[in-house]
């Protein structure tokens, strides 16, 4: 059952004895203050809707412990000892100054509750409604998105440590596959899980190690016998096959069906890099620096740097991309904004899908390249949409086919501008989209010294939010896309929450206000 705070404070009550050696403007003063506005009781009642059994740790201050817990970046066991020791957190939860602290077990309870139900992220919402009843952002009519990578928690695993790993996984997980593997498999003993005892400079133990075990995940997957599987036996099996086949080819001269392998010579688009955690992947954010884990995907008002909307998705996938996402945290919106954002949230799709939207879009176009050094670029071509012609710098007019793509092959053997156009045998193509029309006049609106004058004042700043949201927080605590989702959202509640105490948020005794 859900346990309920003592309206009457102990002759130890920290805030209290220390009470008055808070900073005003502190997190830890608002929450001692408010802690029953912003989280009350019935907010909390739908996670222990049973009246019998011991009662809860009160929902106001583990909803205050969980929120401060997320600003600090404290691991369980550190926020149990803050709780335990430090008298202002003590005082922010209306606990004695002799109370002694909880289990470190309770937190991972309660994170389990909140997940598990309709509403896992309440406590960003409650910061959420906090911001809409002081109206600090009634008149900002600017939202800008970005996105940071976030280092995992797991090691990332070679081939070899992520077959045998899958493999021992389904072995636990799956009933009958133990007598499988020890039937089938000889290319290890997959009762140790370290790695085999070969010599690792020698290319050719190294290859036949890849190839026996890749062919005993093969006859695993084989000879498995067939029924009806639980979703933890089933999530092995799958990961099993996906690692498997993600990091392997067929050797060379092989045509792929006399079960030979080697390891492949690119890396697969959307690689599993840990069996501890499926859901990490490798990052690509520049060219030059690629990190291990997820994305954090960020919509804020650049003025007042409150996270309006958040997500944590996988870091790689065109499902999780910025431009997906991006669309995504703007769906709540009341009313059309002015959307800025960097040229990842600038393919055609996007734009078209926020025109629908009544947005204005202020994001950087994607640069134009041309396949020659200072040559000719798509824009330099005349295209009219209405006759669907294309016409090229040397005044050659072709129409456009429904496919979209121009070629101009033979006039470009003889076209005296072909050196700044094209370096290709068979002349300069183009490929145009449907959303060819939305993206040059994109490019024609970036080229407004207005429009760079706001894109440059009000951009930037949401990387402000990013170095708050990643300060000592860069690395995520948890395993998988779900639960460190949650953590985002209580991360990015807790940061608002600062965010509003320090542009004078208070209650009326009615209402939330701006002071």
């Amino acid at each position: 059952m859900l346990g309920r705070s003592d309206d009457q404070r102990e002759l130890l009550d920290a805030e209290s004895v220390a009470g008055h050696l808070l900073k005003s403007d502190s997190v830890f003063a608002f929450l001692s203050a408010h802690r029953s506005e912003l989280f009350p009781e019935e907010m909390f009642a739908d996670l222990f809707p049973s009246r019998r059994g011991r009662p809860s740790v009160p929902a106001e201050v583990m909803a205050s412990v969980i929120t401060l817990q997320a600003l600090h970046g404290l691991s369980d066991n550190e926020t149990v000892d803050a709780v335990t020791f430090d008298l202002r957190w003590k005082a922010a939860c209306g606990l004695p100054i002799t109370a002694p602290a909880f289990h470190s077990t309770t937190l991972t309870y309660w994170r389990r509750r909140l997940a598990a139900s309709a509403r896992p992220n309440r406590i960003f919402e409650a910061v959420k409604a906090v911001v809409t009843e002081t109206g600090v952002l009634a008149k900002k009519t600017r939202r800008a998105l970005d996105s940071t990578v976030l280092d995992d928690a797991v090691a990332t695993q070679d081939t070899v440590t992520q077959l045998i790993a899958a493999i021992r996984r389904v072995r636990r997980e799956v009933p009958a596959a133990a007598a499988v593997i020890e039937q089938h498999c000889t290319a290890h003993d997959y009762d140790d899980p370290g790695k085999p005892a070969i010599a690792w400079n020698d290319k050719a133990a190294r290859d036949a190690l890849v190839d026996g075990l890749v062919s005993d995940a093969h006859r695993v997957l084989g000879h498995l016998p067939e029924h009806e599987l639980d979703p933890r036996a089933a999530e092995a099996v799958a990961l099993l096959a996906l690692i498997a086949g993600q990091d392997v080819e067929p050797v060379e001269g092989s045509d792929g069906t006399d079960g030979h392998w080697r390891i492949a010579q690119k890396v697969a688009p959307d690689r599993v890099i840990s069996t501890v955690d499926p859901d990490s992947r490798h990052a690509h954010k520049t060219v030059h620096r690629r990190q291990d884990g997820f994305k954090a995907h960020l919509a804020i008002e650049p003025d007042t740097g409150i996270i309006t909307d958040c997500a944590l998705t996988k870091a790689s996938g065109s499902d999780n991309h910025e431009a997906v996402i991006g669309l995504a945290l703007l769906e709540d919106e009341p009313s059309p904004v002015r959307v800025l954002g960097d040229s990842a949230y600038g393919t055609g799709a996007t734009r078209a899908a926020l025109a629908e939207a009544k947005h204005t879009t202020i994001i950087k176009p994607i640069p134009l390249r041309s396949p020659v050094p200072g040559g000719f670029t798509t824009d330099d071509f005349t295209i009219d949409f209405d006759a669907r012609t294309v016409t090229c710098p040397a005044n050659h007019t072709l129409p456009i086919p429904p496919s979209g793509g121009v070629g101009f092959t033979t006039r470009c053997r003889s076209c005296p501008l072909a050196s700044q156009c094209t370096t290709a045998v068979n002349g300069r193509k183009l490929t145009l989209s449907e959303y060819e029309p939305l993206q040059r006049a994109a490019r024609s609106r970036a080229r407004d010294p207005e429009w760079q004058a706001e894109y440059r004042q009000h951009r930037p700043m949401v990387e402000r939010s990013i170095a708050w949201l990643t300060r000592n927080n860069r690395r995520v605590r948890y395993r998988g896309v779900t639960r460190n989702d949650h953590w985002l959202h209580h991360r990015s509640a807790a940061l608002n929450l600062r965010r509003l105490i320090s542009l004078g948020l208070t209650h009326t005794g009615t209402t939330w206000a701006i002071a």
